[in-house]
């Protein structure tokens, strides 16, 4: 007979208290739940016995900053036994005096706002966008008025072009160097001198930075040795005015230089200014030029009296004027000054005037020039004794506003970036990069280089930083370590 089985039945089977029954898994529950706590406890007390405060830190300190990982009371203030949970303003300035931002009708962010701690070792200057543009995307709210854009969010977002390229901006859209310069043509094969071979220039030929020796393949040595009396304030633009300074001290290989004749075009461009002699005059005021043309003509015409008398040169000869007599006796003196007179209008009106803007009397400046000139009253008082030279004027720093490094850049070709000076003939044309180009690099995203505002601006001008006094000593601080 089969046996029967029911739900009682089996019920009946079940020890109903089987839960009470300890277990090797219950028992590792238990003593886990004692010991963590206990091991967690004791941690903390060891570190608290250690003065060790990372354990309360909500992560790594920057880079300039892991020196001060164990020293909580370095930037938190402690307030009843406990510290606050942000870094109080008067205990950045404490250190660093940062100098207040710019003007504006919205309130400054705290330090800590823009640069946060705790994140790792990050570079505190690397601002997020997203706090430039608390400030920074309505600029008529917070600095109305502005001539700038009336809102920038970042590079990608509402940037504006450069100021270079706007009519309004600090350049009106050209370059208001003085120097006559074809780029087109010296970036061809161009002969070099007037019985010279073709040679192919590159661009640092003439331009370098500040930081880098000049290269002196198209160089003369005698002009490098020479000194002259014009300032090298007249080469190029002043900076800007607004202009800040960064926190580090310039390298000397950010910006270029003004091109000097003695380092790059002396080699190919001679300032001969008489067939008897084989070198020139010197690179210098008009007043120096006169002095030393009349100074070698004297010494000449002393050295070869018989040249006093002047034979008529018939192919010298200009139509409507009176032909010269067949032979003439000249004094020394009125020899110099004769051939003086040729040299001067040689060099103003040919050799000099190829590069240089040239004013030979006040009877040609037009008042829209006058602004061009280093002096008007200099030109008043001068023009009637020696012509008047424009200064070069170039432009030093292209982007007022913003930093920039030819060195980060340096492995880069120069035509990559500056593709207009292949193809360049007039001299206003400004040849630097718009912000299209660099954006080709520069954009979001792990493949780009760095975009972000902080990258190119500076907001603290730290020109006008202030001493502070020491607060930290290097003992006190290997003890905190310990």
């Amino acid at each position: 007979m089969a046996r029967t089985r029911t739900t009682k039945k089996l019920a009946q089977r079940i020890d109903l208290n089987y839960f009470k029954r300890p277990t090797p898994f219950k028992r590792a529950k238990v003593w886990l739940s004692i010991v963590i706590p206990l091991l967690a406890v004791g941690w903390i007390a060891w570190r608290g016995i250690a003065h060790d405060s990372r354990v309360y830190s909500s992560g790594r300190m920057s880079e300039a900053h892991a020196v001060l990982e164990q020293k909580c009371a370095a930037c938190h203030v402690q307030k009843a036994g406990e510290f606050s949970s942000k870094a109080a303003d008067s205990v950045c300035l404490a250190c660093h005096d940062g100098p207040a931002h710019h003007f504006s009708r919205v309130a400054a962010p705290s330090c800590a706002t823009c640069h946060a701690e705790h994140r790792g070792r990050i570079d505190l200057t690397a601002a997020s966008d997203e706090t430039c543009a608390q400030c920074h995307k309505n600029l008529q709210k917070s600095c109305p008025g502005s001539n700038y854009a009336s809102g920038i969010v970042s590079l990608e977002s509402w940037h504006p072009e450069f100021a270079t390229f706007r009519l309004d901006g600090p350049n009106y859209g050209r370059d208001l160097g003085q120097i006559k310069l074809n780029h087109a043509v010296h970036m061809r094969p161009i002969r070099r001198g007037p019985n010279g071979p073709d040679v192919q220039l590159q661009c640092e030929n003439c331009h370098h930075t500040a930081g880098v020796a000049a290269d002196l393949t198209y160089s003369d040595p005698s002009y490098r040795a020479a000194k002259v009396i014009y300032k090298e304030s007249e080469e190029g633009r002043r900076i800007a005015f607004g202009t800040l300074n960064p926190a580090k001290p310039p390298s000397r290989r950010e910006l270029m230089v003004p091109v000097r004749f003695a380092e790059a075009c002396a080699g190919c461009h001679s300032l001969q200014f008489d067939k008897r002699f084989d070198f020139g005059v010197p690179h210098d005021t008009p007043q120096v030029v006169r002095e030393f043309v009349q100074k070698k003509l004297q010494e000449y015409i002393a050295a070869h009296p018989g040249e006093v008398r002047m034979a008529r040169d018939p192919d010298r000869e200009l139509t409507g004027k009176a032909p010269q007599p067949e032979l003439r006796v000249l004094t020394p003196a009125q020899w110099v000054k004769e051939q003086s007179a040729k040299a001067e209008e040689l060099l103003w009106r040919k050799t000099c005037a190829q590069c240089h803007i040239i004013l030979m009397s006040l009877s040609e400046l037009h008042p829209t020039l006058v602004h061009r000139l280093v002096a008007a009253s200099e030109v008043a008082t001068e023009s009637s004794r020696f012509p008047q030279i424009f200064n070069s004027s170039t432009t030093v720093q292209w982007l007022p506003h913003a930093k920039f490094d030819h060195d980060a850049h340096r492995g880069f070709s120069c035509a990559g970036c500056h593709p207009k000076a292949l193809t360049s003939t007039e001299t206003s044309d400004i040849l630097v990069p718009g912000i299209a180009n660099c954006k080709t690099c520069h954009a979001p995203g792990p493949e780009h280089a760095e975009s972000r505002c902080f990258e190119c601006h500076t907001y603290h001008d730290w020109s006008k930083r202030k001493e502070v006094k020491a607060t930290f000593t290097l003992p006190a601080l290997e003890r905190e370590g310990r």
